[in-house]
């Protein structure tokens, strides 16, 4: 099962990594063959069963997931340490929009919904 499992998620990545390729890169493979799995599995292509247990061990060890990313980044470090003004700026900038954008959003779903359910009981 759990074989089976590493199979059914590699062969999505494979994929796409190929239609990332055949889109020009647009898009990061990884992304596209985790749409990919979720479009298989929400269509009952893919049962949830057959990868669930794959997918808990390796987001059970997301962390190690991130050293290769850390390690790039400290390898970067001379880069960083001349740009960090402008990386932090950009950062918080990002965050705050993205905060705003999140709450302004959540504000009027909340709304529409108030007045929908308000109007339905009248």
């Amino acid at each position: 099962m759990i074989l089976k499992g590493v199979f059914i998620i590699l062969s999505f990545y494979i994929l796409g990594i190929v239609s990332s390729n055949l889109i020009g890169g647009l898009i990061p493979g990884s992304v596209c063959g985790m749409l990919l799995l979720f479009v298989a599995l929400c269509g009952g292509i893919v049962k949830p069963d057959s990868v669930r247990s794959v997918a808990r061990a390796l987001t059970h060890n997301m962390a190690v997931l991130f050293v290769p990313a850390g390690v790039g980044i400290m390898a970067q470090y001379d880069l960083i340490a001349q740009n960090w003004v402008g990386i932090i700026t950009i950062t918080i900038m990002c965050t705050l929009l993205v905060l705003l954008s999140t709450g302004g959003i959540a504000q009027y779903l909340n709304n529409r919904f108030k007045n929908n359910n308000i109007n339905k009981s009248k």
